[in-house]
């Protein structure tokens, strides 16, 4: 006997409701076989993802396949390619463990940290970008007083605007950098004081319990050489 495990697929309500017309049709192995994974769910299932053999679901492909299985999905006016192994198992998961992983929800702290992170970049953005257009159509107005021409005019205003574009995302990259390089830092440091608050009182037990017995050993130790001399 093989030690692998069995393969399972979960049994979604669309492959439910393709596989609930073939009871009636299939051979009587494969029918009750079926039919028990369908019509009967037990209640163990009822909190987690139900599943249906992968094996199950080979063999009615591979019936559906037979002369046999063909001449009968023709009479009942179904198609075998909705039988195959591909259409069987489009939108349905495999594992190879007895029970589906329950679904664990996201941590909300941590979606609300990332979308506070997503929030202060998009600021960060637009603040960049309306800075460049702030400071280009300053210096093309500042540059109406003067006696230069609209080609100089223009190009002193794409100078100033590409100088502050630079310095915007430089300064971005600084904060990026610093952003990422603070969190490992206070994770080591509350891992530290949590192992420091931890080892305290132990030692401290410890030292109390000691005390009382070294205590009794010199008194018990300090008495006998009183009795001798």
């Amino acid at each position: 006997m093989s030690n692998e495990p069995e393969l399972n697929v979960s049994l979604e309500e669309h492959l439910e409701e393709a596989l609930i017309p073939l009871i009636n049709i299939l051979p009587g192995e494969l029918s009750s076989q079926l039919a028990a994974k369908t019509r009967s769910p037990d209640s163990t299932q009822a909190a987690q993802t139900r599943i249906i053999p992968y094996p199950l679901l080979q063999s009615i492909s591979k019936w559906s396949r037979t002369p046999e299985g063909l001449a009968t999905l023709k009479r009942h006016k179904m198609s075998p390619s909705d039988y195959s192994m591909i259409a069987l198992l489009a939108g349905t998961t495999t594992s190879p463990e007895r029970r589906f992983p329950v679904y664990v929800p996201a941590d909300p702290l941590e979606d609300q940290k990332r979308n506070t992170k997503d929030r202060k970049a998009i600021t960060a953005l637009v603040n960049a970008v309306l800075s460049v257009l702030g400071s280009a159509g300053a210096t093309w107005w500042a540059s109406a007083q003067t006696d230069w021409q609209q080609e100089t005019r223009l190009l002193v205003a794409f100078l100033v605007a590409a100088v502050v574009g630079v310095s915007e995302t430089i300064l971005y990259i600084i904060w990026e950098s610093r952003k990422a390089g603070k969190s490992p830092r206070k994770t080591r440091r509350l891992q530290a004081r949590h192992k420091k608050v931890d080892e305290e009182p132990v030692g401290e037990e410890e030292t109390k319990s000691e005390t009382p017995e070294n205590l009794r050993q010199r008194l018990t130790a300090g008495t006998a050489d009183d009795t001798t001399n």
